[in-house]
This record gives C-alpha cells, sequence and structure tokens, in this order.
C-alpha cells in the first residue's frame, strides 16, 4: 500500500511529469492533493498499469482529489529553457493550477525548484511509494498520451499513437524521411547520426 502522505499535519500535493524523454510533443505534469487519510490499494506508478486501468484511475482520482490539475510546458519552450526547466515548469504550472492552496509538495525523482515558499521534497520513485505523487503520474501519463493521440491523426508517419513521441526505431526513420513538425523538439538529437536543424516549412 502506498503512503498517503509524507508531510505531517500539512496539506500536501504530489507532483509527477510524462514525456521528459519525447522527441516530440508537451511534456505534461500532474499535481494533487488527496485528504490525509485516503486509502487507494489499486494506484500504482503509472509504468506499471496499462492504458485502459490509468483512464479508469484518472476518473477515479478526479472524483476523490481534493484538488488536481495539469501542467503543460511546449516543445518551443522546451527548446527554449531545456526539458529539466521546463519539466519542473510543468509541476509549477500543476501547483498553480490547484484550487486548494497546498502547504508542502512532494515530487518524484531527486530535481525541483522551490515553489513559492512551500517545504518540499524529492522523492526517487516516489511514484511507487506515495498515494498523491502516484495520481500525479497517472493525471500527466494519460493527459499527455491523449494530447498525442491527437496530434497522430495531424500527422500519421510518426506513429505517435503508438510511441506517444517516444525515440523509437519507427519515429526516428519517419524523421529521416519526412521530416521535423512544429511539435518537435529541435534541442534534441533527433536522429540517431545527427542532429537536425532544418526549419518546418508549410
Amino acid at each position: 500500500m502506498l503512503k498517503s502522505h509524507y508531510h505531517e499535519g500539512l496539506i500536501e500535493a504530489g507532483c509527477d511529469e510524462a514525456g521528459r524523454g519525447c522527441l516530440a510533443g508537451s511534456v505534461y505534469a500532474g499535481a494533487v492533493i488527496f485528504p490525509t487519510d485516503y486509502e487507494n490499494a489499486d494506484l500504482n506508478d503509472s509504468k506499471q498499469l496499462t492504458d485502459k486501468r490509468r483512464h479508469q484511475l484518472r476518473e477515479i482520482i478526479e472524483r476523490d482529489a481534493i484538488a488536481w490539475a495539469v501542467g503543460i510546458v511546449t516543445a518551443e519552450e522546451i527548446d527554449q529553457i531545456n526539458i529539466l526547466n521546463a519539466s519542473i515548469l510543468a509541476m509549477h504550472r500543476a501547483l498553480d493550477g490547484l484550487k486548494v492552496r497546498p502547504e508542502a509538495v512532494i515530487v518524484d525523482g531527486n530535481r525541483f525548484k522551490r515553489y513559492q515558499s512551500l517545504p518540499y521534497a524529492t522523492i526517487v520513485k516516489g511514484d511507487a511509494k506515495y498515494l498523491s505523487i502516484a495520481a500525479a503520474s497517472i493525471l500527466a501519463k494519460t493527459y499527455r498520451d491523449d494530447e498525442m493521440d491527437r496530434l497522430a491523426e495531424e500527422y500519421p508517419h510518426y506513429e505517435w499513437q503508438r510511441n506517444k513521441g517516444y525515440p523509437t526505431r519507427a519515429h526516428r526513420a519517419a524523421i529521416e524521411a519526412y521530416g521535423i513538425t512544429p511539435y518537435h523538439r529541435r534541442s534534441f538529437r533527433l536522429t540517431e547520426e545527427k542532429e537536425l536543424s532544418f526549419d518546418f516549412e508549410e
């Protein structure tokens, strides 16, 4: 069973991001505040769940949470500020969107920048240890996947409905064959041999 909170006696928001290692698409982050005594044996790290189960749990999270929100940082912004800063910014934007103000923050991983003046803790593999981080992971993952599915309809060559923008062999091959889209992260190594720098043309 995952733990309900890290900071004793404080309204605590859990945060996690999705899409950090992708070649295309925005990076998404979730922020979730649960009741202090909340329990849910089905919540786990989103990577351990099927897509169908993640979407089922998203409905439960949104129903049960005191507050939840999703933050987004676009590919263009990622290229301007780098992916680490973009991931943290996405989490800050998710925290901005909460309808209840947290008093503390817990974050999956080991990198974060203080949000306002709130105490925070970074927790390696936190999405497998704390309910709110696991829930934030599910929100970030499902909302990002939904967006990549929509973009796949606009740009079918890249198979984003399958790879969600991650650097699969098919995705890299499509970049070689068709070039890049406005949703590709130009600051990333987009092909195996070289970094693409040409501009997208309408």
